[in-house]
Formats: structure tokens, sequence, C-alpha cells
């Protein structure tokens, strides 16, 4: 995940909710949104 640029994670992340994939999958997606300060660009 940390290869992945803060667009890239944040598109990622609002893809795999549209997907509905596994919540495990989703947790760590958001723990490296957080981990990057970038919590702002997903509350809608």
């Amino acid at each position: 995940m940390r290869k992945l640029s803060d667009d890239l994670l944040v598109e990622s992340y609002f893809k795999a909710r549209e997907l509905q994939l596994s919540k495990d999958f989703i947790y760590l997606i958001e723990t490296e949104i957080h981990r990057r300060s970038l919590t702002h660009k997903i509350i809608v």
C-alpha cells in the first residue's frame, strides 16, 4: 500500500466499497489513509 500514490489509494478505497470487497481489506485501506492523514478525502 505504501507504494500507491495518495490519489490511487483514495480511489481504491471508494472502488473497494463500491464492489463490497472484504471488510478486512477495506479496513487496511482505511488504516493507510489515516496514516497518511488523508481522512478528509474520504469523508462525504
